[in-house]
């Protein structure tokens, strides 16, 4: 009381955005209970028969047998996705980094940032005149070496590493900026002694700009570690869409809960985005407290 009297227009001005906070964060949490029944319209969230924990385990041992299947899916392509989406960017922004010529810098870099503003729609079409069987360029350069034409709409084989390629190219632009905007922060005083002591280029940027972009690296791969049992339906819908070929391949935990959703209901869904939502907390704690242990005051929170 002491602390609100002594702040007391400092939290009054705080009450809409807390208002807003409790109305469209907090109190929708009473729909988690929809995990733990058999949600039915008439009955309502909670007058709805209770079958506790039946919901998860169904979708790990029912007849489906897509529980599993999505879940290694989400994690294979999204583990692969923070590595590549965490080298990719620092490459890039490294580069620029060193790039001297101010013209060409800025055309690259609008360049770089371009396929961030493209939604997955334009981004599937551009996919699509790639791998097309019959007038995609891959295949016409494979016949033009004299090579057989692969049916990659038919061959699900390829489309993880297709997904996760896609993706880091989407955003490496816009990750980029981020590493960027970090090094310009950085000490110009100490490249500088590093020059005068002898060090190369390549001695510069590895013993001194990758070490000060480790804290960046390390908060950014912390935020997408919390993320990383969520598939990003939009991506794998606008570049696969109903393809029944592929589906098994490339599905993820929000693309099973899109079709799941009108066969199965709200409550076996809901259980499922529980248990995304309380992995990815699990795992971000986690990972905090491991990065706090090798690095102290270098963790999230």
């Amino acid at each position: 009381m002491k602390e609100f009297k002594k702040n007391r227009q400092l939290y009054i001005m705080c009450l809409p955005a807390i208002l807003l906070l409790i109305a469209f964060a907090y109190v929708p949490m009473a729909g988690i209970w929809m995990a733990f029944t058999k949600y039915n319209i008439k009955d309502g969230i909670f007058g709805s028969e209770f079958v506790g924990l039946q919901n998860f385990k169904y979708f790990f041992t029912g007849s489906t047998g897509m529980g599993p299947k999505v879940i290694y899916n989400t994690l294979y392509i999204n583990f692969f996705g923070l590595i590549f989406g965490t080298i990719v960017p620092i490459t890039i922004a490294i580069c620029f980094n060193e790039v001297k010529g101010k013209v060409f810098k800025k055309v690259t870099q609008s360049a770089m940032f371009f396929p961030y503003f493209l939604s997955w729609v334009v981004v599937g079409a551009i996919v699509y005149a790639f791998f097309s069987t019959d007038t995609g360029m891959i295949n016409r350069m494979l016949k033009d070496m004299g090579h057989n034409i692969i049916r990659w709409y038919a061959e699900k084989k390829y489309w993880k590493g297709i997904i996760i390629t896609v993706d880091v190219w989407k955003w490496c632009g816009y990750n980029s900026i981020i590493y960027m905007a970090a090094m310009s922060n950085f000490d110009s005083s100490l490249y500088e002694a590093a020059t005068v002591d002898g060090a190369n280029r390549f001695q510069r940027i590895w013993y001194l700009t990758l070490p000060l972009l480790k804290p960046t690296v390390i908060i950014l791969c912390l935020m997408s570690i919390g993320r990383i049992f969520f598939g990003d339906f939009g991506m794998i819908y606008g570049i696969v869409g109903n393809n029944s070929l592929l589906y098994d391949e490339v599905a993820v935990i929000d693309t099973y809960v899109y079709s799941a959703m009108r066969s199965l209901g709200f409550s076996y869904t809901t259980a499922i985005g529980l248990f995304q939502s309380v992995m990815g907390l699990i795992l971000v704690t986690v990972s905090n407290h491991l990065a706090k242990k090798v690095n102290e005051g270098e963790g999230l929170f």
